[in-house]
């Protein structure tokens, strides 16, 4: 999320918001207010990639070992100082944001476009003013941090609320990261990753009070400001005719500042000299021109407000009883917590639901009543979504929570109290004590679900994560599956596993492809086939004929989807020696035999399982990489011997080269083939975390990391060098001890592609037999191989068109 206009306003017209500060002096005020309290940063991840991506080498595929330096200098520097890191990653896209996820992945492909024109042109890396972040990046960021032994997350919507609310609830020292919306939130200060000086640890605080003071609002003010300019929820155009108005009739225009910036100070000067005239005496929708919107409005105003709080601008409305989906509610709020609680669960449940009901528009709103100022809060719920946005919650709301207030930023702290000792423990000295996060809503099925930052501490709330998982309607039905499900992906060691069993819907952010290259397909097409044997474990138990009924929604960008539907993918049918297992078996089965369950299940989702035996006996960690080398050469008919020489080659020389080594490496030029091909590759090792943590992980996590197989620039190099013609001998820089596991590791790929009939040859002889053009003929240059032969035509990749189909087995099938 971000709010429009704001980060060019707080930078031209308001730099006074902006002070410098110093981690290391920020981190011993705290620990003398708050001794044995260790101060931590809540950082939002994905804000940061950019900022520690810092290889020079950015459009090979990654430079996956100076990377993973990089991240572990970041950590220690922190440590260095005493200061505890906690990571948060996006996990799903929540569907109120999908339009404008979509709007950002057009606009990167066109930016993908413009850095393959250039390296055609040039035959060199573009500038870093073109700089687009490798293939995985975000993943494969989740697993070294865990290596490095930070504490990662995995939200259960967009990260920053769930940041803003880790910030909240333990009373971190701030909030690390590169978005406006943190000035927005009333959380914890909010320093910027693009101007933290690593070596110094001094950055730029950007501080919410003194924005108030410069537009005369107050912090309670900002969500309703961040609404009215627009963000991820509001279209930026819904209230554009107002903002014309208020820049119309405001006085105070200067001509020194730019158009964005004079509408930021008079759409404030209007809150503060117009709206609080009448605020608490007026419904909101009278005094702005919400229209049909109003319910939007109120769910992006609801969605900057963290657990606890409560918004001013929502007005009070009547007590009494009102039917609710056949059910009577009533309105109450809780005298002794002083705070109005939305209550909202299932009928079972028989808890109360406080709503009130807008007369003009006859739409139930559920509101909550705060009694010390009389003003009741909405959660307002989006008509075609039915959506609910709980304003505050709590998941206890006849109890007390005591609160310790810090007396500089009179902010409310909740304590938490220790399930065992009974004992009250102020979060801030406690900052790892594992706390419950505030309830999202499901929009597709309108359930709330309690959101758990940690949910290995089962024993702190064991009845509501059964009782949720009971709520939920999700294509597996299995609580306990569900719940470990959910387990792995909030504590970051699982990849789209949740989402699929949860939700059935996916997404897959931009590649490094090629548009105009008519010889490799996307890779979102080369692992379909993949995706869809792995949908048949995790989902074959919930239909008798899951071919025929059921379909997983991809959103994945590839050239010439234009996003407007996502493919509806069918799960594809796999053979695993003595029968597909449950997801119990490979889960939670802790016999020696389901090891070797686990194995076979992951073999069989890249159609391997003929091959086991050759794999097995590749040492670690490159049997994973020979996994999917064999998987990438019976798929994709286009690749040759030499691309095959390169991949090799550059795994056995990355074992022999230090991080300083492969920082000083030197490339002649700047081939577009091989940069797709290294992306291809990458692509496929986030494949491979899909596969096994769906198989219950059977193979370890650095087997498939890239810091540990692949290297961007020296793929690189070897793929010029196998171009070239350069012997085998001279590609393993005569090495003779690679030069024995390099025709091992050949032999295994080739024999194995020999049993689905693909002879990978030499450039030279494929291309004798075809028309001289190095690409893709008809349907026969890549295809899908599949558990059930290799029969039936396929379609040129380049023709699946908008993701509206749905897709049941190989459509790209050589035959």
């Amino acid at each position: 999320m971000g709010v429009r206009g704001l980060q060019g306003f707080v930078g031209s017209t308001c730099p006074h918001i902006c002070t410098v500060v110093n981690f290391r002096e920020l981190a011993e005020h705290h620990r003398s207010k708050y001794p044995g309290c260790t101060p931590t940063v809540v950082v939002d991840a994905m804000c940061c990639l950019r900022y520690w991506y810092t290889p020079e080498s950015w459009v090979c595929g990654g430079q996956w070992r100076e990377y993973f330096s990089a991240l572990r200098d970041f950590v220690d520097s922190f440590a260095s100082v005493g200061i505890k890191l906690v990571f948060f990653f996006d996990g799903m896209v929540e569907q109120g944001k999908r339009n404008e996820w979509v709007k950002r992945r057009l606009k990167n492909n066109r930016e993908i476009s413009r850095i393959f024109h250039y390296i055609r042109s040039h035959r060199e890396q573009p500038g870093r003013n073109m700089f687009f972040i490798p293939s995985g990046l975000a993943i494969f960021t989740r697993f070294a941090l865990k290596t490095l032994g930070q504490e990662t997350l995995c939200s259960l919507k967009e990260a920053d609320y769930e940041v803003a609310s880790y910030g909240l609830q333990y009373n971190c020292l701030g909030i690390l990261g590169e978005d406006t919306d943190y000035l927005i939130y009333d959380t914890c200060p909010y320093f910027s990753i693009s101007e933290l000086c690593l070596e110094s640890l001094e950055t730029i605080m950007l501080c919410r009070e003194k924005l108030c003071e410069s537009l005369g609002l107050c912090v309670a003010d900002l969500p309703l400001l961040a609404c009215l300019l627009g963000n991820d929820i509001i279209p930026e155009g819904m209230f554009e005719s107002f903002r014309f108005k208020c820049l119309s009739s405001y006085t105070s225009v200067k001509e020194n500042f730019d158009k964005k910036g004079n509408i930021m100070l008079a759409v404030s000067d209007h809150i503060s000299k117009v709206l609080h005239l009448h605020q608490g005496e007026k419904k909101l929708e009278e005094m702005l021109p919400l229209g049909p919107n109003r319910a939007l409005f109120y769910k992006g105003v609801a969605s900057y407000l963290l657990p606890g709080q409560s918004s001013p601008w929502f007005f009070q409305k009547p007590k009494g009883l009102i039917m609710l989906d056949k059910q009577v509610i009533s309105m109450s709020s809780d005298p002794e917590s002083k705070q109005g609680v939305p209550i909202c669960t299932e009928p079972e449940s028989k808890q109360e639901v406080p709503i009130s009901t807008d007369p003009e528009s006859k739409q139930e709103i559920p509101i909550s009543t705060v009694p010390e100022s009389k003003q009741e809060v909405p959660i307002c719920t989006v008509p075609e979504s039915k959506q609910e946005v709980p304003m505050c919650v709590e998941p206890e709301p006849k109890q007390e929570v005591p609160m310790c207030a810090e007396p500089e930023s009179k902010q409310e702290v909740p304590m938490s109290k220790e399930p065992e000792s009974k004992q009250e423990v102020p979060t801030c000295a406690r900052p790892e004590i594992k706390q419950q996060l505030p309830v999202e809503t499901d929009s597709d099925f309108n359930l709330e679900v309690p959101m758990y930052a940690h949910p290995k501490i089962k024993e702190d709330k064991p009845m509501d994560m059964d009782s949720e998982i009971k709520q939920q309607v999700t294509l597996v039905s299995d609580p306990e599956i569900l719940k470990v499900a959910r387990m792995h992906h909030i504590q970051a060691e699982s990849y789209l596993v949740y989402s699929i069993v949860s939700s059935g819907e996916i997404e897959c952010s931009n590649t490094l492809e090629d548009e105009l290259d008519q010889a490799l397909p996307s890779q979102a097409f080369v692992y379909r086939p993949v995706r869809q044997r792995v949908y048949t474990l995790l989902l074959g138990s919930c239909r008798d004929d899951i071919s025929a009924s059921l379909a997983v929604k991809e959103w994945f960008v590839y050239p010439g989807n234009p996003l407007r539907h996502p493919d509806l993918v069918r799960p594809l049918p796999m053979i695993i020696p003595g029968g597909t297992p449950s997801l119990r078996s490979l889960w939670l089965n802790q016999e020696a035999a389901a090891q070797a369950r686990r194995v076979d299940a992951l073999l069989a989702c890249f159609n391997l399982s003929s091959s086991r035996d050759e794999l097995l006996a590749v040492e670690s960690p490159l049997r994973a990489l020979c996994c999917l080398l064999i998987y990438l050469f019976v798929q994709v008919d286009t690749l040759c011997l030499e691309d095959l020489h390169a991949f090799v080659a550059q795994a056995l020389c990355l074992q022999g080269r230090s991080t300083a080594q492969l920082v000083d490496l030197q490339l002649e030029y700047i081939s577009p083939r091989a940069v797709q091909l290294g992306s291809l590759l990458v692509r496929g090792l986030t494949t491979l975390a899909l596969v096994n943590s769906a198989c219950g992980f059977p193979w370890k996590t650095s087997e498939f990391m890239p810091w540990n197989v692949f290297d961007g620039k020296l793929f690189h190099l070897k793929y010029l060098q196998s171009e070239k013609g350069y012997s085998v001998e001279a590609l393993l820089e005569q090495n003779r001890s690679w030069l024995t596991r390099f025709h091992n590791l050949k032999a295994v790929v080739c024999k194995a592609c020999m049993k689905e009939n693909r002879r990978i040859v030499g450039r030279g002889h494929w291309s004798s037999h075809h028309t001289g053009r190095w690409g893709r003929q008809g349907s026969s240059s890549h295809r899908t191989s599949s558990s059930c032969g290799h029969s039936g035509q396929g379609q040129p990749w380049r023709d699946q068109g908008p993701g509206s189909r749905t897709h049941e087995h190989d459509q790209w099938r050589r035959y």
